[in-house]
């Protein structure tokens, strides 16, 4: 799979605005980005992400990554990964990055938070059972925190043990000592994150796009 067919072939603009609320500028320009990832092919792997610098130190890179590849995030009801993506995957990805404008309505604004709330819900459940375990929250807290430098990895292991357990108090608080905590639903995420102002704090400059500036709705072109 080459560059030539991707350079001479139009992208249908029309269709991925109405899929992702980019514009058609918007769109060329992440097509840009798209392509100096892939090496001029038609699809990115996951070893395209992995060699980017800005990535190498991130401690939660391998979930960053995942989520390119997890189907959930394309906007449907699919579950598993994708070997490879195009780019109108890549793009379905990157739509949840867009920030709210002045023009966004209460109910867009609510809809846009719960597809960014979901995002990062579905980075933390690895398994695709719908919960984030103890096990999945806590090799998080573990990469967040040891490769810091700043912490011995038991110590992490026991602080997101701590964290699971004010969780658990929070969303089941008649819970019996001896009962067990299955995870996080998605309903019990949202809620430990209600307070969080977050609409505009989901970047990827890694990838050299600044999210910020982009903006929702249609291409007046």
């Amino acid at each position: 799979m080459g560059a030539s067919h991707t350079h001479t072939e139009p992208i249908e603009f029309q269709d991925l605005i109405d899929k992702t609320g980019f514009s058609a500028e918007q769109i060329k320009n992440l097509q840009k980005r798209f392509l100096q990832l892939s090496g001029n092919e038609e699809t990115i792997s996951r070893e395209n992400l992995d060699s980017i610098p800005a990535l190498a130190n991130n401690p939660i890179k391998r979930e960053i990554i995942g989520a390119f590849f997890d189907k959930r995030n394309q906007h449907d009801s699919e579950v598993g990964s994708f070997q490879e993506i195009g780019f109108e995957q890549f793009l379905m990805v990157m739509s949840h990055f867009r920030p709210p404008t002045l023009k966004t309505t209460v109910e867009e604004k609510e809809a846009l938070r719960k597809e960014k709330l979901r995002f990062l819900f579905n980075m933390h459940d690895t398994d695709n059972d719908g919960t984030i375990t103890l096990d999945e929250y806590r090799k998080v807290v573990e990469e967040l925190l040891s490769k810091s430098g700043a912490i011995e990895l038991e110590t992490a292991k026991a602080i997101a043990d701590a964290a699971m357990l004010e969780v658990a108090s929070i969303n089941v608080p008649h819970m019996a000592p001896d009962d067990f905590y299955e995870g996080i639903t998605f309903e019990h995420f949202e809620q430990i994150l209600k307070g969080l102002e977050m609409e505009t704090r989901m970047h990827i400059r890694f990838l050299d796009v600044d999210t910020t500036t982009m903006r929702c709705g249609r291409s007046t072109s």
